[in-house]
């Protein structure tokens, strides 16, 4: 699996807002005997995407490093959008792609990341996707900051992935597939610090 990471914590950069007005916690323990799957179903994101919905699951969990504060599912890229070169595809099978995005954001015991702690952990997991066997997708994590509560910034990442296939199915397919390699990696490292 194409897997590149980079900073984006300066200036005009985009900041991660954890609290923005449609935030929907998706964490297991963030309401006590509440379904969190309820939760993940009833967004219109996975509504369009179910596998969304299957990452969006296993990174919230308890034994999650971390947890989501938005996401967006777009069934279809313009070909001007992807290279499939990046997503080492072959040439019958980038005619069609599909993306999507979520926010990443450490867990309490975890926040308050340096840098280069950050750094080395998206290396990491960079180099823990490339092990896995995928073609026709690939994932960029952008370090940003983040606005954590009114009064708490902090750093999290944005991960945005991309898939492409012969059909629109097949590109459905690799996303799919991509979301679920992702999030198994990611929850069996132990820390994204």
């Amino acid at each position: 699996m194409e897997a590149e990471w980079e900073f984006e914590v300066g200036g005009d950069a985009p900041v991660i807002d954890a609290l923005w007005p449609g935030f929907v916690d998706l964490r297991w323990t963030a309401q006590p005997g509440s379904d969190g799957a309820s939760r993940v179903r009833n967004l219109e994101e996975t509504a369009l995407f179910p596998a969304l919905g299957a990452a969006l699951e296993t990174l919230n969990a308890e034994n999650s490093p971390v947890w989501t504060s938005k996401c967006d599912f777009w069934p279809a890229l313009k070909p001007e959008d992807f290279d499939g070169d990046e997503l080492d595809a072959p040439i019958a099978s980038s005619s069609h792609a599909v993306g999507c995005y979520i926010d990443l954001l450490l867990k309490g015991d975890q926040q308050g990341t340096f840098p280069d702690r950050i750094a080395s952990r998206c290396k990491h997991l960079c180099a823990s996707l490339h092990d896995v066997s995928l073609r026709c997708c690939r994932v960029d994590l952008i370090v940003r900051r983040a606005q954590i509560t009114p009064n708490q910034t902090d750093v999290g990442i944005t991960a945005y992935f991309t898939a492409c296939g012969a059909t629109p199915v097949e590109a459905a397919r690799m996303l799919e597939v991509a979301l679920e390699a992702f999030a198994r990696v990611l929850c069996a490292q132990s820390t994204v610090q």
